[in-house]
């Protein structure tokens, strides 16, 4: 903070990486210069998410970021939607297609760099920050709740870890958004970069509220 051209920084040392706003470039030599300072750290440029939208003194727009979450919005609703061109529409046989389409296209982009997902989710996750392996496990779940979603297997307990799991895994977004913290989200794993956002908070919530609708049909 203290070369002047850098507006934020957020370091975290466990995964570990830094996300640093900068008003002007500075050379990764000034950057290693100065956090030499602090002790015997060192800093590398990640080359799969440096954004130079920096160059053009522009950044991306709000449609352009989020791209990739409301294509697979978009095809998950056509998918699930579309068989009921031919037969009766109601909520509760939609909701369930609807979760199982959610969870698998989410697990797939986290299975993709496993690894990478179980990094970057230990930054703001309030369980992988203090048990690293937790984004392993967290991958794997999501994907067994898609498998359970679509074979119809134990609906009021898939819908009950569903409800727990969506629950816990929002609390760190919402400290993440309520602060302000400009780091990457995690919910498609590391093959996009996408910020820690609201849209974040409504897809969680999105999931929270279809289980827990689905949990009261059932009890």
């Amino acid at each position: 903070m203290k070369l002047g051209d850098i507006s934020e920084a957020n370091v975290q040392l466990q995964s570990p990486q830094a996300t640093l706003s900068m008003q002007h470039h500075i050379s990764l030599d000034q950057l290693q210069k100065a956090i030499s300072k602090a002790g015997g750290y060192t800093i590398a440029e990640n080359q799969n998410e440096t954004r130079h939208s920096l160059n053009e003194g522009k950044p991306a727009s709000w449609l352009a970021t989020y791209k990739p979450v409301l294509l697979i919005g978009v095809y998950l609703l056509a998918a699930t939607l579309l068989p009921y061109v031919k037969k009766d529409f109601t909520m509760e046989s939609w909701m369930p297609n609807f979760m199982a389409g959610f969870f698998l296209t989410f697990s797939f982009f986290k299975l993709l760099d496993l690894k990478g997902f179980a990094q970057s989710y230990s930054t703001y996750d309030i369980i992988a920050i203090r048990w690293s392996s937790w984004g392993f496990v967290y991958a794997f779940i999501e994907l067994g709740l898609g498998i359970a979603y679509l074979l119809h297997i134990k609906p009021l307990l898939v819908n009950g870890v569903s409800f727990v799991i969506m629950s816990v895994s929002i609390i760190g977004v919402l400290q993440s958004v309520f602060n302000k913290r400009k780091i990457k989200c995690a919910c498609l794993g590391v093959v996009f970069n996408l910020p820690m956002s609201t849209v974040t908070i409504i897809e969680d919530a999105l999931m929270i509220l279809m289980s827990g609708m689905l949990i009261t049909q059932l009890i």
